[in-house]
């Protein structure tokens, strides 16, 4: 009852809430963001969702497109502008999501979606996380986000697809509260993003 018939329509009113109450930052990071990355304040990828579904994800975007002189990108560190960093830090960068979860491609609480060259690498235990649609938070991001092994990702990924419910909900979106205030887990280790899924977990 609650995962297919009241979630959803509990994503549809806060996301629609979270944007007119988030417009003034959600317009001046975007404004902000035009100027910094010559046109290009958000960015847009392919990522799978709930069954596999490929939908486009929209965050801000919080890096450059520098490369060095073979035309290889520079690494996350040296691409992450000031703004970028500041944005990214206090989790603004996700603000975007809430159009994804109007358009019905994206819940407020779920799993975090993933690269799509990660499909063919998951196991079938692994696999179970496209149960549900992603989220903008979830059960791994407030228990420890990109600061743990992609082990603990899936094993917390597919403990909330196994056992989701109003009060885990409410309880993620709390924590997340707290984190995104305490800035924790945003980076895995020295790197930006969290090291690529190779299959092996």
């Amino acid at each position: 009852m609650y995962k297919n018939g009241i979630k959803p329509i509990i994503d549809l009113f806060a996301a629609l809430t979270g944007l007119i109450l988030l417009a003034p930052i959600f317009l001046s990071i975007t404004l902000i963001l035009y100027f910094v990355n010559n046109g290009q304040p958000f960015f847009v990828q392919k990522r799978p969702g709930k069954n596999e579904k490929i939908f486009k994800i929209l965050k801000f975007k919080t890096m450059n497109e520098k490369k060095d002189s073979d035309g290889n990108l520079l690494s996350d560190h040296e691409r992450m502008t000031k703004i970028g960093r500041l944005i990214r830090n206090s989790s603004l960068d996700e603000i975007p999501q809430l159009i994804n979860v109007l358009k019905g491609d994206m819940s407020i609480v779920g799993p975090r979606p993933l690269l799509v060259s990660y499909l063919p690498l998951y196991n079938e235990r692994q696999a179970k996380r496209h149960l549900v649609k992603p989220g903008i938070t979830g059960w791994a991001q407030v228990n420890g986000r990109n600061a743990i092994s992609w082990k603990q990702k899936f094993d917390y990924d597919l403990w909330y697809v196994e056992n989701q419910s109003f009060i885990i909900d409410l309880k993620i979106i709390w924590k997340t509260v707290l984190k995104v205030f305490r800035s924790e887990g945003i980076s895995a280790s020295d790197n930006i993003t969290m090291e690529m899924f190779t299959g092996t977990d």
